[in-house]
């Protein structure tokens, strides 16, 4: 058996990149396998105070090792509970994750498998950082790809002919319901309207040919309420083998007006008409504007503003808007 030095890579690259294999530190395991002669080879990951454990492992499926155990200290089998005398074990805890390491080479020298994980504890703690890091990110971009999906935003990367380049999931799950914007042919994006669609084409190629070309704003759709903004794109991870060079963000009401007045009528306790006008003062449209949409003279229309303006606790049009689209409203 020989115990490789921690100064070489034939062990450390292993562990510092398992964390993003699947299964997690597979490779690791089977070379500690190999190096130490072992029957087994295990991983169990368990968080802080949890009985419950993940149990990772090449060859022989060591049972559980005990919980008492000290953190950073190498445990024989014996001292454990385990009726094995080859068996070694580690504990590391990390901030929120506790790993436990443990080797069953009955043939192999103890004492040299023992030294092998002393030296790899503070290499374990490093593993188990980055672990804990990665997990409280995935944990973080869930709530927030949570929230986007409850707002109904998303981002399609673009090459200069419009084809889509990548996607994100809520963009994608846009893209099969709705009819304003769809994959054609050779995967390029579509929209509905043509004069969007031309819009859209001199904007990709616009932009290939300067990166610090302005973003710009389009509406593709009023009900539902569909807005895209068209950026120059400076994020090359985006690019995948084809070179993205604008990214869409997009950004669809999947409620319908009529759905939208309800909702302003439970939530500000409005009545009928104003949830009308109110959705229509939110949408940009002018008092007069919003009469003539709801055919309602302008003095009507300024007498429902004011109430609307009282009962939603907005000072102004500016107010009502980002109560109404910055607001709940947005999640429903």
């Amino acid at each position: 058996m020989r115990i490789p030095n921690l100064g070489e890579t034939e062990l450390l690259i292993p562990l510092h990149s398992g964390v993003f294999e699947q299964p997690m530190w597979l490779t690791f395991l089977r070379l500690m396998r190999r190096v130490c002669e072992a029957e087994g080879v295990a991983i169990w990951l368990t968080g802080t105070g949890d009985t419950d454990a993940v149990a990772l492992h090449d060859g022989e499926l060591i049972g559980f090792v005990a919980e008492e155990m000290r953190n950073g200290r190498v445990y024989s089998g014996e001292e454990i509970g385990y009726d094995d005398a080859g068996l070694r074990a580690v504990r590391v805890e990390g901030a929120g994750i506790v790993l436990t390491l443990a080797v069953l080479a009955q043939a192999s020298p103890t004492a040299k498998i023992a030294s092998l994980l002393t030296a790899l504890v503070p290499h374990l703690r490093v593993a188990l950082r980055v672990l804990e890091t990665i997990e409280r990110e995935r944990s973080r971009a869930s709530v927030s790809e949570e929230a986007f999906r409850r707002m109904n935003f998303g981002w399609i990367a673009l090459d200069e002919r419009c084809r889509i380049v990548d996607v994100d999931n809520q963009a994608d799950s846009f893209l099969r319901r709705s009819g304003a914007l769809r994959r054609g042919p050779y995967d390029r994006l579509v929209p509905s309207s043509p004069h969007v669609d031309r819009e859209l084409t001199a904007l990709a190629k616009a932009m290939a040919a300067d990166r610090r070309h302005r973003p710009q704003a389009i509406n593709i759709s009023k009900d539902p309420w569909i807005d895209i903004l068209v950026a120059p794109t400076r994020i090359n991870l985006l690019a995948g083998k084809d070179k993205a060079v604008a990214v869409v963000y997009l950004r669809g009401d999947r409620s319908s007006s009529a759905d939208r007045h309800e909702q302003l009528v439970d939530l500000f306790d409005l009545t009928p008409a104003e949830a009308r006008l109110a959705w229509s003062l939110a949408q940009g449209l002018s008092i007069v504007e919003a009469a003539e949409a709801h055919a309602l003279t302008v003095e009507t229309a300024r007498y429902y503003s004011k109430k609307i303006y009282a009962k939603t606790g907005a000072r102004g049009q500016v107010d009502l808007v980002r109560n109404i689209l910055t607001g709940v409203l947005a999640l429903a």
